[in-house]
């Protein structure tokens, strides 16, 4: 079970031959377990359907919230049950640990592996750039 940070979807939206566009298809597909919270859903929506993001994207928002509608139907449903705030320096950033020691996640797929250390070590979750990943599914 993995977490994918919210710039790792953006990225896969607005490149769809990258890493993360590929990692976005092998969750859809059910080959690569993810996890998500209601949180992380709605920051998910909130940041790829603005403005820059959907003229860079080439699609247009509904074609957007598609793939998004497609992540969250494929991912295992988190609930944080218990909060470990303040853990980093970036408050937008607790929403995606939280997600991944409440559902006992192995990793955090994101491009900004430094927003999350040392904090993901002491609960056990590796920390991965989306090519890293991908290694991992093969």
């Amino acid at each position: 079970m993995i977490v994918l940070d919210t710039d790792v979807i953006l990225a896969g939206i607005r490149s769809r031959t990258g890493a993360s566009a590929r990692l976005i298809r092998a969750a859809v597909r059910g080959e690569l377990p993810i996890a998500l919270s209601v949180a992380m859903a709605l920051e998910y929506e909130a940041v790829v359907t603005r403005a820059e993001h959907v003229a860079a994207s080439g699609l247009n928002v509904s074609e957007i919230l598609k793939v998004i509608d497609a992540v969250i139907a494929v991912a295992s449903p988190t609930v944080p049950h218990f909060r470990w705030r303040p853990q980093l320096r970036d408050v937008g950033d607790e929403i995606i640990l939280e997600t991944a020691v409440n559902s006992s996640a192995t990793a955090i797929v994101t491009f900004n592996r430094r927003h999350f250390l040392p904090a993901a070590a002491r609960f056990g979750v590796d920390i991965l750039l989306p090519g890293e990943a991908l290694e991992m599914l093969k």
